[in-house]
């Protein structure tokens, strides 16, 4: 993995490779199914909670007016789904403590 960056599925596939021994094509397989199972679980309305590392969300935000800040002008926005990331304490600790 890189030191600084974006982490890709390149990157987890490579780890899951040297450090548990699956092969290249194995590895690969495997962060596919896992991000995979994470997105259908997440289209079908359920939260992802991982243990230790955080909870994905999907959330209901309403109809509201907002405001084009060049014009002034208020135009509605549509109610909308969005996907929050909640990090654990456990998590939250560790990046306290990395930086």
């Amino acid at each position: 993995m890189k030191a600084a960056g974006t982490l890709t599925r390149a990157d987890l596939a490579e780890a899951l490779h040297r450090q548990v021994g699956l092969s290249r094509v194995d590895s690969a397989r495997l962060v596919e199914q896992i991000l995979g199972n994470m997105c259908h679980a997440l289209a079908s309305g359920e939260n992802v909670k991982i243990s230790g590392f955080g909870t994905f969300v999907l959330r209901e935000k309403g109809e509201r007016v907002g405001r084009n800040p060049k014009t002034g002008v208020e135009v509605p926005i549509a109610p909308r789904k969005v996907l929050t990331f909640r990090a654990s304490q456990m998590m939250r600790d560790r990046i306290v403590k990395a930086g």
